[in-house]
């Protein structure tokens, strides 16, 4: 209908000169016009331009004015001629209309507010404006200050009016013809090809977005983490284990069982099942020796070592337990040099908060060999992160429990200008590694860092809740690019 009635006024008439009072002639919704026009104006068949207006409609409060009289006039009428008390006609409205009523009267001087009554100054008002927002509801025109008085009192708010006018387009018919997309069998069986008319393709339109799968940043960062690790002849390290006893996440690494590290509020320990079942015994009893009394050039602690202590199971708090595993496991055969890495998830318990979730990803590298020094270790930080695209390196000495020399690794950051924390690194100590059957002239260097950390760089993310975690919005991971760690 909306259709028929635009086409057909054009045909004898110029111009359809404003759409809404033309849908309105027509008793027609103006929504219905605008998009029968703006489907016409595609087609060429109608050339549309746009008309925009100004105009002010009634707030809700607007309305609620309109409809029962403004706060000051109620008030007003509510007070008797011989006047009445301030609790009286506080009791017959609302608070908020109370309070904007005796507010604008008093203001208006139309009443007199003592202590506890209220008196009238005036025997007549005339609800001014009631008047203007019934005048404004018709469309009528109404004084500039008028308007300002209203908008300072939020009772009317601006809003744009959108419409066309029109003219015939350069393809204009009177009737539009439905214009075929296909060829079909029934076009050729009747022999409709011969006048049917073909819509033209359109060959640089877009498809439809695809649906398939995207990577998250951390898995893109992790799989290129790990091809360098490959490229330097690393091999992974099995971390299907989350949860670990603490013999295996502390006590081997020679952490004694009184570190800060090993209580409830740092680690998550488990309640079913609480401890482990089984622990290579003879490895056991030299763990244990190796704590109370020490070996292999070390005083040890000096304490009563327990194994109910050990026995307890947590969910891991680093991968170097992971490795831990991985070297006790080297020592029991023939030795051969070996390279490993791990990249997975670690749990701490710790308060959330922008830059800490209670897990994470732990990137370890450990290198296992005769005769490495802390030279090894320098050499092999700078080629490892120079791989990363971190050039500029320096190390700090740290202290680990289970390394010795340590150092803490630092890069520096070009687009924040300063030295900033990217791992930790070290030699594992003899007390770690005797007792596991490893000869004495075999040094283990290692070192790690977090993964979430480059990544949040490399994506310019500043929360580690939005990378992580239940926060995470979809559109990140399907709008994120590729990781060039690497590709330089």
């Amino acid at each position: 209908m909306a259709e028929e009635a635009v086409l057909g006024y054009l045909e004898k008439n110029e111009e359809i000169s404003d759409s809404g009072i033309f849908a309105e002639e027509k008793g027609i919704s103006h929504d219905e016009i605008v998009n029968i026009i703006k489907s016409l104006n595609g087609f060429r068949l109608v050339d549309a331009q746009d008309i925009k207006r100004e105009r002010w409609v009634l707030t809700h409060e607007g309305d609620m004015y309109a409809e029962h009289g403004s706060p000051e006039v109620q008030l007003f009428l509510a007070v008797p001629p011989e006047g009445t008390t301030r609790e009286e006609l506080q009791g017959k409205f609302e608070p908020s209309i109370y309070k904007i009523g005796c507010t604008q009267a008093i203001k208006n001087k139309w009443i007199e507010m003592g202590k506890s009554a209220v008196s009238r100054k005036v025997q007549h008002v005339d609800d001014r404006v009631r008047d203007l927002l019934v005048q404004i509801q018709k469309g009528e025109e109404v004084g500039a200050q008028d308007i300002d008085a209203l908008k300072r009192r939020k009772l009317i708010s601006s809003q744009i009016w959108k419409g066309f006018s029109v003219k015939k387009g350069p393809n204009y018919t009177p009737k539009r013809k439905k214009m075929a997309t296909d060829l079909t069998r029934e076009h050729l069986q009747r022999g409709d090809w011969k006048e049917i008319e073909f819509k033209e393709y359109n060959f640089l339109a877009k498809g439809q977005p695809t649906d398939g799968g995207c990577l998250h940043p951390l898995l893109k960062v992790k799989r290129q983490i790990q091809l360098i690790f490959l490229q330097m002849g690393f091999e992974e390290m099995a971390t299907n284990n989350f949860v670990e006893s603490s013999f295996w996440n502390f006590d081997v690494l020679f952490q004694p069982q009184q570190h800060p590290a090993r209580d409830s509020h740092d680690t998550f320990f488990l309640k079913e099942p609480s401890t482990t079942r089984s622990l290579p015994e003879d490895y056991v009893e030299r763990v244990k020796q190796v704590h109370e009394s020490g070996g292999y050039g070390s005083k040890g602690y000096g304490y009563e070592w327990k194994r109910e202590e050990a026995n307890k199971n947590l969910l891991r708090t680093h991968t170097t337990a992971v490795s831990s595993r991985m070297l006790y496991a080297l020592a029991q055969g023939k030795f051969a040099p070996k390279k490993y890495y791990s990249i997975d998830r670690v749990f701490r318990n710790e308060a959330v908060d922008r830059t800490h979730l209670a897990e994470f990803h732990q990137i370890e590298g450990l290198i296992c060999d005769r005769g490495l020094t802390l030279g090894h270790l320098i050499g092999v930080l700078e080629d490892f992160f120079s791989r990363l695209g971190m050039s500029k390196l320096k190390f700090k000495p740290a202290y680990n429990p289970y390394t010795e020399p340590s150092m803490e690794i630092f890069s520096y950051h070009e687009g924040l200008q300063k030295w900033v924390e990217i791992g930790n690194s070290g030699m594992f100590r003899p007390e770690m590694l005797r007792p596991m059957g490893l000869p004495e002239d075999v040094q283990v260097i290692a070192w790690g860092l977090s993964l979430e950390r480059p990544t949040m760089i490399l994506y310019g993310i500043d929360n580690i809740r939005d990378l992580f975690g239940h926060k995470v919005d979809l559109s990140l991971i399907k709008r994120n690019p590729i990781c060039r760690i690497g590709l330089n």
